[in-house]
């Protein structure tokens, strides 16, 4: 039965994410066309997925989207350069779900490699913002314990750390080419923030437990708890 991403997914994927990001900064006229080929991108990207899958995609475009509207557009931690939501962000957020799954199966043989690689970068990032980097980084430091504690603990582990990278690649990315840029400091709270923050994986990570849950009430199976959380299982 289909289940799993191509593993090709975790390069081919993100190389579009990368383009479109650049095509962006070319004028303000592309983010329309750019967001319907994104979506179609999404939907045949989807194809190969069984229907719980498709189901975790569709459920991280929602959450991610809600984050999106409340994390810039009403609380301003962070601003596109345009100061909208761009139309390519809501799918983009599956396609990067997509990607890490993608690198997971890729390297499943090195899972443990890549969650050892994923979590030294994390913890070493958000050292770093809080000691050397230009911009103090306590905001972002605050999700690095929360990535550490679901790639040490979470039945999707390899999820997880391929998540991290992909979405590491693109905020350093993306901000540098201006897209989106992050506050100093958090809006009302006055905490100082990266530029991109260190710990901004763990959202994805959040999106992708809140996923795994919901499609397990949705699409019903067999499960062994095997995990701390309630997402965390073992299918049959």
């Amino acid at each position: 039965m289909r289940s799993e991403a191509p593993a090709w997914y975790g390069l081919a994927l993100p190389v579009y994410i990368f383009a479109f990001l650049a095509a962006d900064t070319q004028g303000r006229g592309l983010q329309l066309a750019i967001g319907a080929l994104t979506w179609i991108v999404l939907a045949a990207a989807c194809i190969p997925l069984a229907t719980e899958q498709r189901l975790r995609v569709a459920l991280v475009v929602v959450a991610a989207t809600v984050g999106e509207v409340v994390g810039s557009l009403l609380w301003g931690v962070y601003t596109y350069r345009l100061e909208n939501l761009p139309a390519y962000i809501p799918p983009g957020h599956g396609l990067v779900y997509l990607s890490g799954l993608g690198l997971g199966v890729a390297l499943r043989r090195h899972t443990r490699a890549l969650v050892g690689v994923a979590a030294f970068v994390a913890a070493a990032w958000g050292i770093a913002g809080l000691a050397f980097l230009p911009r103090l980084d306590v905001a972002g430091a605050f999700g690095v314990p929360l990535l550490l504690f679901f790639l040490w603990r979470g039945r999707n582990r390899a999820v997880y750390a391929g998540v991290f990278v992909v979405v590491c690649a693109l905020e350093l990315y993306g901000t540098w080419l201006g897209v989106w840029t992050w506050a100093e400091t958090l809006p009302g709270l006055g905490i100082p923030d990266g530029n991109p923050p260190s710990g901004v994986a763990s959202g994805y990570v959040c999106f992708d437990v809140f996923a795994v849950a919901v499609a397990a009430k949705l699409v019903p199976r067999p499960a062994i708890h095997v995990g701390f959380w309630p997402a965390i299982t073992r299918r049959q």
